[in-house]
């Protein structure tokens, strides 16, 4: 049977039209417009969401390529970048505006076509989300993240206008965020590089083994990023090497000592080595031996003042000073002012291009074979940690091979002694006046792990 109350109660539910201030406007219309509206808006969505990924994707220096060759929208490109902070913050908030007017819209537009509050928010909360997810953000970053330079040039403008648009929010929220960094004493996000020295690091590694640098190319680019990390005891030439000039010797005398050394530059002490007054250079001795009109005998008018630094000293700081001043050769001096080595510039040039060998000298390290190396008494731990892949200690008592067998061994090493530290052997190869000048190091994890099963057998 028809029952008039139902229907007057269902059309009470889901009314054919709704009336808008006065107007009645049918429901069709209304969800044609409520579907045209989100959609405007995920793309809005989808706009700010690929903006974040090229403009943060895009590196600095390739912005600076762009600027120079003159490409359209890198000028917008390269003022939005400057303050990426603010960038951040303009991404942000207009990424949140458009999904809270979506969502907003959504729940709103449920109602006017007749659903219940409850069912109305369920609906655009979980609908709105599945949109925003699929369409506003997974879809267009993954298209940002393949077409990371055009998109950051397409959508520079548009994003540079919606800075404007935005300004008063965008100036309230990016003062506000930066006031709560620095309460809490964090940076924001996007002040930190997207880019780290261990990433640097590890895509030469992957170069190499692509083929793209080889091994030369790979090793340069890593003692490039140790040079910072290194300190001017680990590079200088110890003490016991140091040649040096006394200031009582006459000019003849100094160049003898020049030539047996076969070094361009000494240091000059008064007393002792704990007393050095300055350096001279044999190019200036000989000059004023061979070509001077004065009867100069004393080095005291050759010698220059030196540059004393402590052992703790970063070696990049150093190879700047050295550059400023300019000087070709530090003493490097302890805390209590004793001197403990030099180093000229030639030891730091050698950080990053390698060993400069003269033509007397032996090469520090020398490959024997993958699992094998001979190494100069005076080598880094990390040099030789570098070239066979394995983790020796490095204590703040020694630095070097030999110092490390001397802790190991708590006494002097005989030539021909050997040495174990977990899988790794060490035999003295040459000991000259106690110190030792050289040492094969060889990985033997197959021999320890035997010699092991050998021991618990019997």
């Amino acid at each position: 049977m028809h029952d008039p109350a139902m229907d007057a109660s269902l059309m009470e539910v889901a009314p054919l039209a709704v009336r808008v201030s006065g107007v009645t406007v049918p429901n069709s219309a209304i969800a044609i417009g409520g579907v045209i509206l989100i959609g405007s808006l995920i793309a809005l969505s989808a706009f700010f969401s690929s903006s974040e990924i090229a403009m943060f994707s895009l590196a600095d220096h390739r912005v600076e390529v762009l600027t120079n060759d003159g490409v359209p929208g890198s000028q917008t490109l390269k003022a939005l970048k400057s303050d990426p902070h603010r960038l951040l913050v303009t991404i942000l908030v207009g990424n949140n505006l458009v999904n809270i007017a979506m969502s907003s819209l959504a729940t709103g537009l449920l109602v006017m076509l007749g659903f219940g509050q409850g069912q109305s928010v369920a609906f655009a909360t979980f609908g709105i989300t599945a949109l925003v997810l699929l369409f506003g953000e997974s879809a267009p970053k993954s298209y940002a993240v393949e077409n990371t330079e055009s998109w950051a040039l397409r959508i520079a403008r548009p994003l540079k206008f919606a800075e404007y648009l935005l300004l008063p929010l965008i100036v309230v929220f990016d003062y506000l965020t930066r006031v709560i960094n620095r309460v809490t004493g964090g940076r924001s996000t996007i002040e930190t590089s997207y880019v780290t020295r261990e990433e640097i690091q590890q895509m030469i590694e992957t170069g190499e083994r692509e083929g793209v640098l080889d091994k030369e190319e790979r090793e340069m680019f890593q003692r490039i990023f140790r040079f910072d990390d290194t300190i001017a005891k680990e590079v200088m030439t110890p003490r016991l090497d140091v040649t040096a000039v006394d200031r009582d010797d006459d000019i003849d005398e100094a160049i003898a000592t020049c030539i047996r050394s076969g070094h361009q530059r000494l240091p000059v002490y008064e007393g002792s080595l704990d007393n050095v007054i300055g350096v001279v250079t044999l190019s200036d001795l000989v000059r004023e031996w061979r070509y001077g009109e004065s009867d100069l005998e004393s080095l005291d008018h050759f010698v220059e003042e030196p540059l004393q630094v402590p052992e703790s000293k970063n070696v990049a700081d150093l190879f700047e000073e050295m550059r400023r001043e300019p000087v070709e050769m530090a003493i490097v001096i302890d805390e209590f002012g004793t001197t403990e080595g030099i180093i000229t510039t030639e030891d730091l040039v050698e950080e990053i291009v390698g060993e400069l060998l003269g033509a007397e000298e032996e090469e520090k390290i020398t490959v024997i074979d993958e699992t094998s190396v001979s190494a100069r008494g005076d080598v880094n731990i990390e040099a030789v940690n570098n070239a066979l892949d394995i983790d020796l200690p490095e204590g703040e008592e020694f630095e070097t091979i030999a110092g490390f067998i001397f802790n190991r061994a708590g006494r002097l090493v005989e030539e021909g002694e050997s040495f174990d530290h977990g899988a790794v052997e060490f035999s003295v190869e040459r000991v000259d006046d106690s110190r030792i000048k050289r040492v094969r190091i060889t990985e033997q994890h197959d021999q320890l792990a035997a010699g092991r099963s050998a021991e618990s057998v019997s």
